[in-house]
This record gives C-alpha cells, sequence and structure tokens, in this order.
C-alpha cells in the first residue's frame, strides 16, 4: 500500500515540460519542512492504495502517458520502485520530483529526475545530498527555488562549483516573495545558462486551489 494525498490530472505547471496535460501522483509524508513550502496538506497521509488502484485510476486519462511522482517526499516509501516498474511497463513517460536528500542511485534510467537542491532561503539549506550529483542524466532537471539575491548567488556558486552541464537547470522565484521579473533580470545580467520558471498552475488557477 502507497501512502497518498491525492491523484490529479492537470496541466503541468513545472520543469521543461511545463504547459502540456499530466497526471499527478502526490505521494504523502516528507523528511523536509521548508519555510515557503506549498504542500504541506501532503505531510500526513489522506489516504492508502495499492498500486493497481493507482493504475486503474490514471489509465482513465488515456491518451495522456505523462505521469508526475512527487509529494511530500516520494522516495521515503519503497513501494514508489514497484509503481515505477508498473508505469513503465504500460509505457508512461515518467517524471520524479524529489527534494534531493534521499539517496537517487536506485531510481530507473527511463525516469526523469526533477530534483530540488534547497537554497539557505528554504530553511533546509544542508539538506541536499551532493553524491545524488553522480545519478543525475543529462536529461534529468536539477531545481533552485530562489528566495532573494543571497539564494541566487548560493545557487550560481553550486552550480560553478559542481561544474554542472545539465540541459535543464531551473530557477524558480519563491511564490508572492521574489517577484519573477527580478530573477529573470539577473539571470539576464549574468547570462546564466539556466531556466526561468514560473509555477504556472498558480497563475492559470487561484494559487491556494488543490488538484492542480
Amino acid at each position: 500500500m502507497i501512502n497518498l494525498a491525492e491523484i490529479f490530472f492537470s496541466i503541468q505547471g513545472e520543469s521543461s515540460f511545463a504547459g502540456l496535460p499530466c497526471i499527478f501522483i502526490r505521494f504523502a509524508g516528507c523528511n523536509l519542512r521548508c519555510n515557503y513550502c506549498d504542500t504541506k496538506f501532503a505531510y500526513e497521509t489522506e489516504f492508502t492504495m495499492e498500486i493497481s488502484g493507482i493504475m486503474k485510476i490514471i489509465r482513465e486519462y488515456s491518451p495522456v502517458k505523462l505521469v508526475e511522482i512527487t509529494g511530500g517526499e516520494p522516495l521515503l516509501q519503497s513501494e514508489i520502485y514497484d509503481l515505477i516498474s508498473a508505469l513503465s511497463k504500460e509505457n508512461y513517460l515518467i517524471l520524479l520530483e524529489t527534494n534531493g536528500s534521499l539517496y537517487l542511485g536506485k531510481i530507473p534510467p527511463e525516469v526523469i529526475k526533477i530534483v530540488d537542491v534547497k537554497c539557505p532561503g528554504s530553511g533546509e539549506g544542508d539538506s541536499f545530498l551532493l553524491e545524488n550529483l553522480r545519478f543525475l542524466n543529462f536529461d534529468d532537471e536539477l531545481k533552485f527555488v530562489i528566495a532573494d539575491y543571497k539564494d541566487y548567488e548560493w545557487a550560481k556558486d553550486f552550480i560553478e562549483k559542481n561544474k554542472l552541464k545539465m540541459k535543464n537547470i531551473l530557477f524558480s522565484a519563491v511564490f508572492e516573495k521574489l517577484p519573477p521579473q527580478k530573477l529573470g533580470e539577473w539571470i539576464l545580467q549574468d547570462k546564466l545558462p539556466v531556466r526561468l520558471q514560473l509555477q504556472l498552475q498558480k497563475y492559470i488557477w487561484n494559487p491556494k486551489k488543490r488538484g492542480v
């Protein structure tokens, strides 16, 4: 059984897949407590379900084959690997959003990992497991959520120090704290090879609305 917070179908709001219809499987439980977290409801389990039940629900959204496993923190539950296997057998394109603090070495290569590197402004700036950089493929995505200029400088230094050469490095402004245009100006000023990311779901729907 998997502990879940919600399963829903919406427009992908983040990552390089932003704008595409996507099925979301939100695992419950998280080992971090970021001070800007917008999914605190996922700290606790709302329902449990067998993998067969999850698969039955997501098949209802056929022919969409893009699915994201998110949280909370999905890697806290070992059942995630059986879910990934079930999704792969039915040819889903799988995105995994994870907070970067847990071991990524067991994730199958067909999964596109969207990995957070928590900046100091999150309150969890020491949580990233540096060993995980070894397990990032070119198509995986690394995300920095930026609260202020100090976070921006910290993220820039992290990229330079670790010589990151990934296709997609994402910079996202903390919603209603750092204006995205300000973050865009900093990126342009330094000519950084990163993607400015907006949380589209918060502009399309009410920012507090769930299931989107």
